[in-house]
C-alpha cells in the first residue's frame, strides 16, 4: 500500500462517519486505521528495501512469506498462513476426498511403503498390497526423505495417468505398475463393528460427508444386527485421537445422538455480531439407545464439541482421557493468489458454558505458568443441563471415567519405531497366501520374529544402555582405570539382565500387537477387530453399557 492509498483510507474514515456511532468511537476507529496505513507503508518500504538492496540476492516471495508468517506467529498457533499447496491441501481435508489412486504411504526405515489400500480404487484394482516398497513414480527414484515428493506425484487430475514401481517382499523383482488417477472419498467413519449387540463406531475425522457417513454405518450395524438375529441395543462412537473438522458437521454428528433442537455450542467473537449458538436440527439416529464415548488427550476442536455436548445433554457417558482443548474458531478467509489466511476468529463454549480451549488465560506470565506445570484450574464447577451433574472447566473435556489408553512398552516402541512389526508383517505376508487364523500359534510366531531381528540386526538399545556407553567413553577420555573399566562392565551384564527380563514382560503384548499388524495385510477390517478386542478403553465402555445400574448412576448420581 502506498501513502497516497493510506492518506485516502484516513480521509475516507473521516468523511463517512455510519450513524449512531459517537465522537470517541469515530475517533478511536480512525486512530486504528491510521495505526494500519502507517504499519503497512513501515512493512512495504522495509520488504523494498531488503529486495533491492540487500547484499545477497534475496528470494521475494519466500521474504514476503517469512514476514507473514512471523507475524501471524505473535498470535496463537491456529492462525496461519496457507500458501497455494497448503490451501489446496485444507481442501482435500475438509472434503474428504482428491484426486490420487486410495493410497497411504508412510517412511519406515528410510524406504517409502504403502501402509494401506482404499478398497475399490485404482491402487486396489491394480493388485497394489499393503507392505510394496516404492521405489519409483514416473521415472523418478525414491527415498525415505523423499515423502512430499510421493505424494505429489501420486494426487493430481482425475483421469490422468502415472507409472508405479514398487518392490514386493519376497519377490526378487520390481513390479511396474500404470495406474490412473481417479476422485478418491475417504470415509471418516473409519471402522464399523458389532462387539456383540453393541455398535462401535471409529471416527478420524470431520469433514463435509462425516454426519451422512456416521448414520450410514449405524443403518448398516442395525442391518447387520438383524441378520444375525439379535437387536444393537447401545453404541460407542470412538472419537480417540480424532483432530476435529469442520463446526457445522460436528452439530450434525451431534445430533444423530441428541434431540432435536439442542443446543451443541456457542462461539463467541470479538464482536457483538460475531457470537452464536448451534442446536441440533435432526431427530437423533439412535433414539435412546444407551451410548458411550470415546476420547483422548488428543482428541481435539470438533471431537471435543460432540463429546462435550453428549456429556452436558447427559446422553451419554465419556470414557477415556481429557481432550486436547482446542477451543478455539478458525474462519478461512481467501486471499489473492489462491491464498487463504485461517484466522482465529471466535472461542467454543459447551452449553454449559464451560471453555474448551486449554490455555485461554489473557495474562501471559499465567499461561506461561500454566504450561511449563501442566496444572489447569478445574475449580469452577459447572451442570450438566439435565441431571445437574457436575463437570468441570480447566480446559478440553473432563471424561466421566478416567481410562487412559494403552501405552507400548519401551521395547515395543522401540520396535515399532524401526517399523519391525511392519517389516515382518511384509515377510510373514509372502510366505503366507492364506490368512492366518487368530489367535496364532503366539511361540511359532515370536520365534519367528525373533529369527527376523536376528536378520536384520536390530538393536534394543534403550536410554540406560547408551548412557553407559557415553559414561565409558568419557572415563576413558579422563584416563585408564582397570577398576572403573571392571565395574563398567559388571553394571553392562546386569543391565543386559534387566533387558532380558523387560522384553520376557513385553512378550504377550508384543505377540498381540504381531497378530494385529500380520492380519492388516490380509483384512484390515478384521485387524481393527482384533485390536478394538484387546482396548481396554473400549473394554470399560462396554462394561459400563452392559451394566443399566452402573450406566444410569453415571448419568444420574
Amino acid at each position: 500500500m502506498n501513502r497516497w492509498f493510506s492518506t485516502f483510507v484516513m480521509c475516507a474514515s473521516l468523511a463517512f462517519r455510519p450513524s449512531g456511532v459517537s465522537h470517541a468511537e469515530d475517533q478511536a476507529r480512525e486512530n486504528d486505521l491510521f495505526s494500519v496505513a502507517r504499519n503497512i507503508d513501515l512493512l512495504g518500504d522495509v520488504y523494498r528495501e531488503v529486495s533491492d538492496s540487500y547484499v545477497d540476492p534475496v528470494d521475494a516471495a519466500e521474504f514476503m512469506f517469512a514476514g507473514i508468517d512471523g507475524m501471524l506467529e505473535t498470535l496463537d498457533p491456529y492462525t496461519v498462513f496457507l500458501d497455494r499447496e497448503e490451501s489446496e491441501e485444507l481442501g482435500e481435508i475438509t472434503s474428504g476426498q482428491y484426486g490420487g489412486i486410495g493410497v497411504t504411504i508412510a517412511t519406515i526405515a528410510d524406504r517409502v511403503y504403502v501402509v494401506s489400500v482404499l478398497e475399490g480404487y485404482a491402487a486396489d484394482l491394480a493388485g497394489l498390497r499393503t507392505g510394496d516398497r516404492i521405489m519409483a513414480v514416473d521415472g523418478v527414484e525414491m527415498t525415505g526423505d523423499a515423502i512430499e515428493k510421493v505424494r505429489d506425484l501420486l494426487k493430481g487430475v482425475p483421469g490422468t495417468s502415472l507409472e508405479m514401481t514398487v518392490l514386493r517382499c519376497g519377490s526378487p523383482d520390481e513390479l511396474t505398475i500404470s495406474l490412473m488417477r481417479q476422485e478418491v472419498r475417504v470415509n471418516t467413519v473409519r471402522h464399523a463393528s458389532l462387539i456383540g449387540s453393541t455398535g462401535y463406531l471409529e471416527m478420524t475425522s470431520f469433514g463435509n460427508r462425516s454426519a451422512e457417513e456416521v448414520s450410514h454405518a449405524i443403518d448398516g450395524l442395525r442391518a447387520e444386527a438383524e441378520a444375525a438375529g439379535r437387536t444393537m441395543d447401545s453404541v460407542i462412537l470412538d472419537l480417540r485421537s480424532n483432530p476435529g473438522g469442520l463446526l457445522d458437521v460436528a452439530v450434525g454428528v451431534t445430533g444423530l445422538f441428541v434431540r432435536k433442537g439442542s443446543e451443541v455450542v456457542s462461539i463467541r467473537g470479538r464482536g457483538s455480531d460475531s457470537r452464536n449458538s448451534y442446536v441440533t436440527e435432526t431427530d437423533p439416529a439412535i433414539g435412546s439407545l444407551p451410548l458411550a464415548v470415546l476420547i483422548n488427550s488428543r482428541s481435539a476442536s470438533a471431537s471435543e464439541i460432540v463429546a462435550g455436548a453428549i456429556q452436558e445433554h447427559d446422553r451419554g457417558v465419556v470414557i477415556g482421557e481429557r481432550s486436547f482443548g482446542k477451543g478455539l474458531v478458525q474462519s478461512i478467509i481467501p486471499l489473492p493468489y489462491d491464498c487463504k489466511l485461517k484466522m482465529t476468529s471466535a472461542r467454543y463454549y459447551t452449553p454449559s458454558g464451560r471453555l474448551i480451549q486449554k490455555y485461554h488465560e489473557p495474562d501471559a506470565a499465567a499461561r506461561s505458568v500454566l504450561e511449563h506445570t501442566g496444572r489447569q484450574d478445574s475449580s469452577k464447577v459447572f451442570y450438566t443441563l439435565q441431571n445437574r451433574r457436575k463437570v468441570y472447566g480447566g480446559g478440553g473435556i473432563l471424561p466421566d471415567i478416567l481410562v487412559s489408553d494403552r501405552e507400548a512398552g519401551e521395547y515395543e516402541a522401540a520396535l515399532k519405531k524401526e517399523g519391525m512389526l511392519f517389516r515382518y508383517a511384509c515377510f510373514y505376508h509372502a510366505r503366507n497366501s492364506v490368512q492366518p487364523a487368530i489367535p496364532m500359534d503366539r511361540a511359532s510366531l515370536l520365534a519367528g520374529f525373533e529369527e527376523f531381528l536376528e536378520r536384520e540386526e536390530f538393536d534394543f538399545e534403550p536410554r540406560p544402555v547408551w548412557m553407559l556407553d557415553d559414561m565409558g567413553d568419557a572415563v576413558g577420555e579422563f584416563g585408564e582405570s582397570p577398576r572403573i573399566d571392571s565395574l563398567l562392565t559388571e553394571v553392562e551384564r546386569e543391565l543386559q539382565v534387566l533387558l532380558e527380563r523387560r522384553k520376557l514382560e513385553e512378550r504377550e503384548q508384543i505377540a498381540i500387537s504381531l497378530e494385529e499388524e500380520i492380519l492388516r495385510h490380509y483384512d484390515e477390517d478384521a485387524s481393527r477387530r482384533l485390536g478394538v478386542s484387546h482396548d481396554p478403553v473400549v473394554i470399560e465402555a462396554l462394561d459400563v453399557l452392559g451394566s443399566q445400574d452402573r450406566y444410569r448412576t453415571l448419568l444420574d448420581p
